[in-house]
């Protein structure tokens, strides 16, 4: 099945965030005598939003894991890693020229468990904001990764911008992701799944199609016919 689209995540994937995500995490939770480790973070907690990483936590700790309770975390949160990402360039090197090379065959959506207002700081300072014709954000969807409610929004919107008499499908999208959760939620979409092993380790990325150590190490030809070959 030809590749018709490519989906991107945000976190780890074209921006090296989470270590300021993991720090933002923990200054919120050590107030609340909760503290993650970097491991555990890292292996368990990293691609979940942030709504999903505190009530997780929260309940854990047998805490209250009230709508307005969660809300004020995040606002906590949020705060904090803007503030981290305000000054920085944190892109991956070569994200953005991989970006704009898929950007000039295929559409492109990117689906995220970071906020709106977060995710458009990074594509907008990077200078790629206008190059995705559809972003879902943690706000769009009323479950974050694992579950697939994420990439099934952007295929949808992708649909509109696409030939009406060729309807694009699941099978014709291919999702670059950094987390098993990321990798689980695109296969239950029922679209393809290229991984980039940037923020966790390869072995953990095994139920992707292809595999890759960087974006900065992708040649997208490559993985065109990769892809095709897989049938």
């Amino acid at each position: 099945m030809a590749v018709r689209a490519i989906i991107f995540d945000l976190d780890g994937t074209l921006a090296d965030t989470e270590e300021l995500h993991f720090e933002a995490f923990n200054a919120v939770l050590t107030q609340r005598a909760i503290e993650i480790s970097r491991p555990d973070y890292f292996s368990r907690l990293i691609g979940y939003d942030d709504r999903d990483c505190f009530g997780l936590l929260l309940r854990e700790h047998r805490m209250a894991t009230d709508a307005t309770k969660i809300a004020e975390l995040i606002a906590q949160k949020t705060s904090l890693y803007q503030a981290m990402i305000a000054e920085r360039q944190v892109l991956f090197p070569g994200a953005d020229e991989f970006v704009r090379r898929c950007a000039c065959r295929f559409p492109l959506a990117l689906v995220t468990g970071a906020l709106r207002t977060e995710t458009e700081m990074i594509l907008q300072k990077a200078r790629l904001l206008e190059l995705f014709a559809a972003i879902v954000t943690a706000e769009d969807v009323e479950h974050g990764k694992p579950s697939p409610d994420g990439f099934d929004a952007a295929l949808g919107r992708l649909g509109y911008i696409l030939p009406p008499h060729s309807a694009l499908v699941a099978g014709e999208c291919v999702v670059v992701e950094d987390t098993p959760a990321g990798i689980e939620a695109a296969r239950r979409a029922g679209m393809r799944v290229l991984a980039v092993a940037q923020t966790v380790a390869e072995s953990e990325l095994l139920a992707a199609d292809l595999i890759r150590p960087s974006l900065a190490e992708t040649d997208l030809d490559e993985i065109l016919r990769l892809l095709a070959g897989l049938g």
